[in-house]
């Protein structure tokens, strides 16, 4: 188990530092014309936060004693899987329905079918999170989301943020 932790802590920091160097191609830092931030720097900051968080599970990894625990048993690997196809699956509704359809219906079967969490945990999650995607991405950042099938119901949202 500690090998798999320092092999994918290692692989996430690699590539988290190749996402890093390509996305200062573009500004990574406040935009003082347009009043926002660069084209690049949520990709960067988001970079370094997971390549500091891969470091930090590379850490932990090497002060731990080995142990004899296998890397995956049966019930991991079908949790794993599941969690994998579904997550494959919402990724192919995007385009469809839009992103913030998808990814409520993620959030509902991962916390409510999958996780058997309560209602009113499901129910705040997976509505509050599309209301903050919106405004993070749509109107903070000005990056607009893919809507699918829903696009029309966001005009009047646009005509009051745009």
């Amino acid at each position: 188990m500690l090998v798999a932790d320092r092999v994918i802590a290692i692989a996430i920091m690699a590539l988290s530092a190749y996402f890093m160097w390509h996305a200062t191609a573009l500004p990574i830092g406040w935009n003082g014309m347009t009043g926002g931030p660069g084209g690049g720097a949520f990709p960067f900051w988001l970079s370094l936060v997971m390549l500091l968080s891969a470091a930090g599970v590379l850490v932990r990894s090497l002060m731990q004693a080995p142990s004899s625990q296998h890397f995956f048993d049966s019930q991991m690997l079908r949790s794993v899987l599941a969690v994998v196809i579904a997550l494959f699956v919402t990724i192919a509704l995007i385009p469809v329905l839009g992103a913030y359809v998808a990814i409520p219906l993620f959030i509902f079967w991962y916390i409510r079918i999958y996780g058997e969490h309560g209602w009113v945990l499901t129910a705040s999650l997976a509505v509050c999170t599309p209301v903050f995607l919106f405004f993070f991405f749509e109107v903070t950042l000005k990056i607009l989301l893919p809507k699918g099938v829903t696009e029309p119901l966001f005009f009047p949202l646009y005509a009051m943020f745009f």
